[in-house]
């Protein structure tokens, strides 16, 4: 008998798979107009984006990267400013930051979480301070009450990084319009997913927007009239095309994530030395990554176990930002360290079936045992 193919930590091809046909015709439909930048499949994403989000201006731009630095710029962020975020996160998160001449100040996260302490973030603030980037990790929303509150006490900007939480609540509203500005990724592995790099600037405010809009395109008000030294940062025809027809299954798609979370959460319930993920009590998470955490036991030994059985994981961060090179003498931050110790993110896609959802479970139970 042949042995089971392994479990992957996500299959990106099962979506294109199902949609195949309809994503070919609309690339062959831009491919046929000769529009490539800037045409009407940008702008008509960028409507159907915004109504989805409930948000009164979206700009698609080339990277989730980007539209982190470009909010902030626009935002009047820069040389000298501190913007304070969350040392477990990817490193685009912070090199947003920096790429604009700010320095990112980080602070610990809550254990339970995952996401940015805002306890934490109130005891750091100084007049230096221009923003605070809450990341909404593995989908998961961080607690922007607090954070709102504390910002507007200080008179500081919320611009979330949102970009593993397209379609993720907090209180009712869409994750990422919630501060002043929101960045998406649409990277291929995202809950909302390109066919490359993409990304997406969420804001109500309408100087925001204009201002965005013309650093997207070399700073760029109107034909050879450059206002600003921008950047090439323009979400391309091909992959609004894609986006558009994705955009109309992500609320499908993040309602699968959520059941085979909560299959995982009912199988290993009872497994010792393992925490499952977090509940949201004030929102709804899109589990862009299902990680949990691997208690007395040595983390690295049970993954290489895993892949032994046949089960592919990922470790999302192993090395938090402020031990990078980069970012070394930024503090110490021992509820980040731990998690990056301890953390590991299982398989899951929305066309995860229950047989494979199986056998990460029974394997994890016995790396455990």
């Amino acid at each position: 008998m042949d042995e089971p193919s392994a479990v992957p930590i996500v299959d990106v091809a099962a979506e294109v798979a199902g949609l195949r046909e309809e994503l070919l015709g609309v690339v062959d439909s831009v491919l046929r107009s000769g529009r490539f930048v800037l045409g009407p499949n940008l702008e008509r994403f960028e409507g159907e984006a915004a109504s989805y989000l409930g948000a009164r201006h979206v700009v698609g731009v080339n990277s989730g990267t980007d539209a982190l630095a470009i909010g902030l710029r626009a935002l009047g962020a820069g040389p000298g400013d501190e913007v304070v975020t969350t040392p477990f996160t990817f490193f685009a998160t912070a090199e947003a930051m920096s790429l604009i001449g700010a320095r990112p100040i980080f602070v610990d996260i809550e254990p339970s979480t995952y996401n940015i302490d805002p306890v934490m973030v109130a005891e750091r603030l100084t007049p230096a301070v221009r923003a605070i980037v809450p990341v909404h990790l593995f989908g998961f929303p961080a607690a922007m009450g607090d954070l709102l509150e504390i910002a507007d006490e200080h008179g500081v900007a919320v611009v979330e990084d949102a970009a593993q939480a397209f379609g993720a609540e907090w209180k009712g509203r869409k994750l990422g319009t919630v501060g002043s500005v929101g960045a998406f990724s649409f990277f291929p592995s995202k809950n909302l997913a390109a066919c490359g790099d993409a990304g997406l600037l969420v804001t109500d405010d309408d100087r925001l927007a204009e201002l965005a809009v013309m650093l997207r395109h070399h700073g760029s008000s109107a034909e050879s009239m450059h206002q600003l030294v921008g950047y090439n940062s323009r979400l391309d025809e091909i992959q609004a095309a894609i986006l558009r027809v994705k955009l109309r299954h992500v609320d499908e798609r993040n309602g699968a994530r959520r059941r085979i979370a909560g299959q995982y959460d009912e199988q290993l319930r009872d497994v010792e030395h393992l925490a499952r993920p977090p509940v949201s009590h004030d929102g709804q998470a899109v589990y862009h990554q299902y990680t949990v955490r691997i208690l007395d036991h040595d983390r690295d030994e049970v993954r290489r176990q895993l892949l032994a059985r046949g089960i592919r994981t990922r470790v999302y961060y192993p090395t938090p930002l402020h031990l990078l090179p980069v970012y070394l003498g930024s503090g110490a931050f021992p509820h980040a360290e731990q998690a990056a110790r301890e953390v590991l993110s299982l398989p899951i896609w929305p066309e995860m079936g229950t047989g494979q959802i199986e056998r990460v479970t029974e394997a994890l139970r016995a790396c455990l045992i």
